[in-house]
């Protein structure tokens, strides 16, 4: 293979087909997700989801009690490192310089996982991976595999594609064990069940696992030893695993999983074939970046210190663990949010989830609300990008731009920034005016002419009579208006506009 040549990412936009040779570069400017496969779209706007949401007690209450269990964890945690502004602050530089040099780093990352005995398949979309991973499997004669918890998968919707090829795909994590059997979604991307609670997971355990004790309580030891029970034989006799990667490291070709179970460790290890599936973005280009994410993840997400478990693997060892290593690279949609200069820090995220856990208007709706695999606020700016805007253009005003999810990103990715720019991408992409772009544009006439402004505040007084000596309009007003109280409260008018308050203070001086 050729030396990569420099490029500027930022304008290549030459699509690359699969299986044709390569100079050792990345290509801009591929189609988004494919319609119609995978879990990046959701049948309903988001406000439509949430309201649906909204409306569970129970699930409300879950979410709730989960999410500020895990937020005191990890601020514990996170409060006795004395650089951790520092820490994120390199893990964002580094996410940065990588993204600017992705082509290199991808191809001196097959170069290095090809000279260790490992495979890599370059996938443009979720039809291709799918496609390509079904094909392996296939290869082996196998009609089952185990799998790793992985988002990437997930994205693709690579067991429904395994599925139709007759082939089972049994999910090892705890929670997503949970909800394969419940026949549910995930809701959240570290813990997919954090909308179910311990009485509802022993109800799914005693309804679909077979041989299960029917004395089982929601003890969660009893529940854990359950699906441990469930598990062991399914890990035991696989012949194809298939994992997703939390890192990968060009420099030597090494995958890395970081898990709190083992599961991960039972599927890298027994199988005779693995299987990982990787986004392109999950790159670093040396161990030493590896080092600094390694303390910014596990304290970030789970609220540890260290992760239990962290498996890492580089190719193929003769007589140790598998011996067919296949490497998937995913791009379904990434070289097109890597395209855009502001959105592309949104492919920085490691997935820690700790945005969902301080967000209000996740821990309100729950992850199904986004329709999408990636929920919360890195769901609302990635999903959108993955998929196209127009796509899922509710997610980028699914929140209140609070900015806690800045706060706590562990890569300090701008979010709030992110979703002003994906609105604005929305609001230019419409072609024909909305009832709320021309009621702002009389709104701006209004404020540019002092009389015109002062005349607006006056007829807006009336609103007062609406209100009825409450503080907010009424929600039931009629259309066109309708349309933004359904979602928001608008403040009754004052009594008395800011600027008849200053000449009442001020003896009428302006």
């Amino acid at each position: 293979m050729t030396t990569a040549p420099e490029r500027d990412l930022r304008t290549d936009v030459t699509p690359l087909a699969p299986g044709a040779p390569r100079s050792g570069t990345t290509f801009l400017g591929l189609p988004t997700a494919p319609r119609g496969v995978g879990h990046l779209r959701g049948d309903q706007s988001f406000p439509e989801a949430a309201r649906t949401a909204l409306r569970d007690g129970q699930l409300r209450a879950n979410l709730g009690h989960a999410t500020s269990t895990i937020r005191r964890k990890r601020a514990n945690v996170v409060g006795e490192v004395p650089d951790w502004e520092q820490l994120r602050q390199a893990g964002k530089a580094v996410k940065t310089a990588t993204m600017a040099r992705l082509d290199e780093h991808l191809v001196e990352l097959e170069r290095q996982v090809t000279a260790r005995g490992g495979v890599v398949h370059w996938a443009r979309d979720a039809d291709e991976a799918n496609a390509i991973v079904t094909r392996l499997v296939q290869a082996t004669g196998a009609d089952e595999v185990v799998k790793v918890k992985s988002m990437a998968t997930q994205e693709i919707g690579l067991n429904e594609a395994l599925e139709d090829a007759g082939i089972t795909a049994h999910e090892t994590d705890l929670a997503e064990l949970i909800v394969q059997l419940g026949d549910d979604k995930p809701s959240h991307i570290l813990v997919p069940a954090i909308h179910k609670n311990r009485a509802e997971i022993r109800e799914i355990f005693l309804r679909t696992m077979q041989g299960v004790d029917p004395e089982l309580t929601d003890e969660p030891r009893r529940l854990a030893m359950a699906a441990r029970k469930h598990l062991r034989e399914r890990f035991l006799r696989a012949r194809v695993a298939i994992s997703g990667a939390n890192f990968a490291v060009a420099e030597t070709g090494t995958l890395a999983v970081v898990e709190s179970e083992g599961n991960g460790r039972m599927c890298l290890t027994l199988p005779q074939t693995l299987i990982t599936v990787m986004g392109i973005e999950k790159l670093v280009p040396t161990w030493r970046d590896l080092e600094v994410f390694l303390q910014l993840l596990p304290r970030s997400s789970t609220g540890e210190r260290m992760n239990p478990y962290t498996s890492m693997w580089t190719g193929v060892t003769p007589g140790d663990g598998p011996q067919e290593f296949h490497l998937v690279l995913l791009d379904n949609g990434r070289t097109a949010v890597l395209a855009d200069e502001v959105g592309r820090e949104a492919l920085h995220c490691i997935r820690c989830s700790a945005c969902l856990n301080v967000c209000p208007v996740y821990e309100r709706t729950g992850g199904h609300a986004y329709g999408s695999v990636y929920p919360g606020p890195i769901g609302a700016v990635l999903s959108p990008q993955l998929t196209g805007v127009e796509d899922n253009a509710s997610l980028p005003y699914a929140s209140s731009l609070c900015g806690a999810c800045y706060d706590a990103c562990p890569v300090a990715i701008d979010i709030p920034s992110i979703l002003v720019h994906l609105r604005a991408e929305h609001v230019e992409a419409q072609e024909k005016v909305t009832p709320e772009a021309a009621a702002f544009r009389v709104l701006a006439k209004a404020m540019s002419n002092p009389r015109l402004w002062h005349l607006t505040q006056r007829v807006a007084g009336l609103g007062r009579f609406l209100a009825r000596g409450k503080p907010t309009m009424p929600a039931a007003l009629p259309p066109p208006v309708s349309g933004w109280t359904r979602s928001r409260d608008l403040p009754a008018p004052p009594k008395q506009t800011f600027t008849q308050a200053w000449a009442r203070e001020h003896g009428g001086r302006r």
